[in-house]
């Protein structure tokens, strides 16, 4: 029978199975950011082609993208999909970050005041808030995606219909507040579903089946058929 287990416990057998991940991709901090808008509802291969694109051009910078006309940085963005609203998006958000003072200024916000403020730019939810939060300007704020319910729900510990911030305060209630330890284990989280606890898993191949309910519930059914 699968015995209850921590955030903790779980983080130990994600690293044990596939080390550290040196996550997010990305050259700057601004890289990062417009990383995380362009990544909202495509796979990150996708994202990297556009990014590509953006620098080959020379308009990686918020600069650059303020002043490109909507139809040629919608042609760089079009590898991420959804391009003509991405395009909205990324220039409405550069408006804001170099209204708002670059990141030099931003950086020196407290993590509660900044995490407020990007919320309040179009396109911006709370999980592409909370990637920049954590990956680019490096404060302790969990990121919940769709890959972090779908393990947790599956191992028992969350039943899948929970909001995203309580879901968010779960994790940064119960770990220690270190930015170091939550990209490592957010990126632990996003390879292991990926590879492993897929849509379909691969319970036989999981360094988590022992503690997992859901592999232990579907054990139990091919019991039944046998």
């Amino acid at each position: 029978m699968a015995r209850v287990v921590t955030l903790q416990r779980v983080y130990q057998l994600l690293f044990k199975a596939h080390g550290a991940q040196h996550w997010w991709p990305g050259d700057t901090p601004f890289e990062i950011m417009t990383g995380a808008i362009l990544t909202q509802n495509t796979a990150w291969s996708n994202v990297e082609k556009a990014i590509a694109n953006l620098k080959r051009r020379r308009s990686l910078s918020p600069q650059a993208i303020i002043k490109a006309p909507p139809e040629d940085l919608a042609a760089c963005l079009k590898p991420s999909g959804y391009f003509n609203i991405k395009t909205r998006r990324l220039k409405a958000f550069c408006a804001w970050y170099c209204a708002a003072g670059g990141y030099r200024k931003l950086h020196t916000m407290e993590t509660g005041a900044l995490r407020k403020a990007l919320l309040a730019v179009k396109g911006i939810g709370p999980e592409t808030a909370d990637d920049m939060l954590l990956y680019a300007f490096d404060r302790p704020v969990f990121v919940i995606d769709a890959y972090t319910r779908r393990l947790f729900a599956r191992l028992g510990v969350i039943d899948g219909t929970e909001g995203y911030e309580h879901l968010r305060a779960l994790f940064e209630q119960t770990l220690a507040a270190d930015a170091t330890l939550y990209n490592e284990y957010h990126a632990l989280i996003v390879r292991h579903a990926k590879e492993t606890c897929r849509v379909r898993p691969l319970c036989t191949q999981c360094g988590l089946r022992r503690v997992c309910r859901g592999s232990e519930q579907r054990d139990d059914r091919l019991d039944k058929r046998r």
